[in-house]
Parts: structure tokens; C-alpha cells; sequence
């Protein structure tokens, strides 16, 4: 009987809670509308593919060996040749304004060094202050190096006569899960997660700083309802919430960036509805703890934003930080649920194969929800009979 009185208290709250949502067109709008929009300026705008670098070529020797040279950098889609340069300064002036991000310089006597038998230099010229971008570029520049380099000793060795040489080792690679390695691939999940692990907590950050504002925790409390009632009451509107910014996000990132799906949907959803909850619980505590809805929004977005987006492995491997940062990364949620995404999404592992994040999830959930049970079983001191 009292467990049956303690679900119909639960619903009552749920109800009344997802009331004030529909009624509050702003939060409504932001937990059903934002995600989806954020999957989209995100999705296109979010990209770690180095392409089209734009470059210049500054040929003092203009040769016949000098414009092949040149003309091997023409045949990718990674560099772009802008132009031909006169000068150092001409490259300086252009770096500076942005036009180019790199610049060849071919110095005078190239051709005859390399017909002479001796090492005909050149020089690569870098704009630093993208440090990725130009370790990027300057990687694809050297293999064009080393492929023409290749080319040419071949050539050598077939007009004296020599068969060309078998390499020892030869490398042949395969990509798994993500063949060609198009960055949206693990860029699109770690969205998924980025959003619902800020959505989620900013909505549910007004729940209990909006019923003291609006003078109706005083209400509450004078009610039969208990702290755990209260929270999980609560919970179920958002939970329900972000479900649906569960299955609308991944839809977008599947038939709008072919981001492939090749686990079971029903257990990313549940793994998910894992993470919701314990980031949605975060979001009651904080408003619990501060009971002023500005001040709670902030706070979630402080407590979401940076960590999930710095310390999930999202963007910056968790393998590359010091080992104190390391230890604080097991200590943000959205860490386990990248593994989950991707896990499930791009390579159809199942949830039984990867229980340890699942385990971590459930404990982040439990110490959250037993927070915010306390927190407002002290509010409510009649609850506790």
C-alpha cells in the first residue's frame, strides 16, 4: 500500500512538473528544439579535416625539374596552390593576411644539383600559430616528397638498365569502423552526447529554484510528498525529454551525415536514458542548492559545458593529458557515454562488451540522485515520516 500511495505521489509531481514545462514556452523550445539545431550548425560547422591548405610557390630555379616538383602538389585535395610568389616578403605579407597557410621554396640550381647526383633542398615555409593545421600540412607535403623522390630513383634506375627494386616491407592498411576517416564519423557522437549532457542539466537546473521563486516549495513541503518523491517525480518529464533528443539526434546524424548505426538502437537509447539520468539529477541538485534559476543555469553550464567538452575524450585524447587530469576525467559522465556511442554506433558492440562504462554511469547516476534526495529531504522535514 504505501508503495503503491509513494508511485501515485511520484506521478503527481511528474505531472504537475511537466505542466510548468509546456507551459514555459522557452524551456520547452530549448529541450525539444536546440538539440536538433545544434546537430546541425555543429555538425557542419565541427570539423578537424584539413583540407585545402592554402600554399604558395616561390620557384628561383623555374626549371623543367622545378615546375614538375610544383606540379605534384597541384594533384590533392588536401593543398591548394594560390599563387606564385617574387619574394620572402611577398610570402610574409600573405601569411599574415591570411591567404596562406604554407609556401614552397624552390632555390636557384635546383635541377643542376639533382642531375649533378647531390641533394637538391627546398624549403617549406609554415604558419605556426595553427600548430594542428600545420603538422597536418606539412605530413601531406612530405608524402608527396617521398612519393616523387620514389618516382624519380625509379626512373633513374630503369635508364641504366636496373629492374625496379622490391621494397622488404610493404604496408597494406585497412581502417576499420571508419574507412575513410571522415571526422564527422566521431565528431557527430560526441555532439550527441555534448548537447544532451548540457541540455539536460540546464532544463532540469530550474526545477527546484523555480518552485522557491514562484513561492510553491513552501506548498510542497506542507504535502505528504518525500525528498526521493519530489526528485524522481521530477526526473520523469526530463528523462522523457531526453529520450526524444536522443532518437531526434542520432536520426539527424544518421540520414543527414551518414553517420552508421551499426549496433542495436534500443540499447544506445537505454544506455543513454542511463546518462540522462544522472546529468538531469545533477541539474535538480544544483537548483536544490541554489534556488535561484539564474544562478542554477550558470552553474549547470559551468559544471556541463568545459568537462564535457575538455575532459571527455571528445575532442583531446584522455591518453595524451597528465595523470592528474587523467583521474578528474573519471569523474565526468559524458567520458562513458563517448565510449557507449561510439561503441555501439560505429562499431555494433553490444552494452554486455562494454559494462565497465555502463557501471560507471549507474554509480555517477546513484551518487547524484542520493545527493539530491538529501539535499531536499532537508528541506522538507515533514517528508521524512
Amino acid at each position: 500500500m504505501k508503495a503503491g500511495n509513494s508511485l501515485i505521489r511520484i506521478l503527481a509531481v511528474a505531472g504537475k512538473e511537466w505542466l510548468q514545462v509546456r507551459r514555459d514556452a522557452r524551456s520547452l523550445i530549448l529541450s525539444l528544439v536546440a538539440p536538433a539545431m545544434l546537430i546541425m550548425l555543429f555538425g557542419y560547422a565541427l570539423t578537424v579535416d584539413v583540407k585545402n591548405v592554402g600554399m604558395a610557390v616561390y620557384d628561383q630555379d623555374r626549371s623543367t625539374l622545378s615546375r614538375r616538383f610544383v606540379e605534384e602538389f597541384s594533384h590533392t585535395e588536401y593543398l591548394a596552390i594560390r599563387g606564385h610568389v617574387q619574394s620572402y616578403a611577398e610570402i610574409d605579407r600573405l601569411i599574415d593576411r591570411e591567404k596562406i597557410a604554407m609556401a614552397l621554396v624552390i632555390p636557384a640550381g635546383f635541377e643542376r644539383r639533382f642531375k649533378s647526383g647531390k641533394s637538391a633542398d627546398v624549403q617549406l615555409i609554415t604558419d605556426g600559430s595553427d600548430a594542428t593545421s600545420a603538422t597536418v600540412a606539412i605530413g601531406y607535403a612530405s608524402a608527396i616528397v617521398m612519393n616523387l623522390n620514389l618516382d624519380l630513383k625509379v626512373r633513374e634506375l630503369a635508364r641504366a638498365g636496373i629492374r625496379e627494386p622490391k621494397m622488404p616491407v610493404e604496408i597494406r592498411s585497412r581502417i576499420w569502423y571508419n574507412p575513410e576517416l571522415e571526422s564527422k564519423n566521431f565528431i557527430i557522437p560526441g555532439l550527441v552526447v555534448l548537447i544532451l549532457a548540457i541540455i539536460s542539466a540546464l532544463i532540469a537546473s530550474l526545477t527546484i529554484s523555480r518552485e522557491w521563486e514562484r513561492g510553491t516549495m513552501e506548498t510542497l513541503i506542507t504535502t505528504p510528498v518525500r525528498g526521493y518523491e519530489l526528485v524522481l517525480g521530477k526526473l520523469v518529464p526530463y528523462l522523457l525529454i531526453g529520450l526524444f533528443d536522443v532518437a531526434a539526434t542520432i536520426t539527424l546524424g544518421y540520414f543527414v551525415f551518414d553517420v552508421p548505426l551499426r549496433g542495436s538502437f534500443v540499447e544506445l537509447c537505454l544506455v543513454a536514458l542511463l546518462f540522462l539520468a544522472g546529468t538531469s539529477c545533477l541539474g535538480i541538485l544544483i537548483s536544490a542548492a541554489t534556488r535561484v534559476q539564474v544562478l542554477s543555469v550558470q552553474v549547470a553550464m559551468v559544471v556541463t559545458y568545459l568537462p564535457s567538452f575538455i575532459l571527455s575524450g571528445f575532442i583531446f585524447p584522455i591518453k595524451s593529458m597528465p595523470v592528474v587530469v587523467q583521474a578528474i576525467t573519471y569523474l565526468v559522465p559524458a567520458r562513458y557515454l563517448i565510449v557507449l556511442v561510439k561503441g555501439i554506433a560505429l562499431k555494433g558492440v553490444s552494452v554486455s562488451l562494454l559494462w565497465t562504462q555502463i557501471v560507471f554511469l549507474a554509480v555517477f547516476a546513484l551518487f547524484v540522485l542520493a545527493g539530491s534526495v538529501k539535499k531536499l529531504s532537508m528541506r522538507l522535514p515533514e517528508a521524512r515520516s
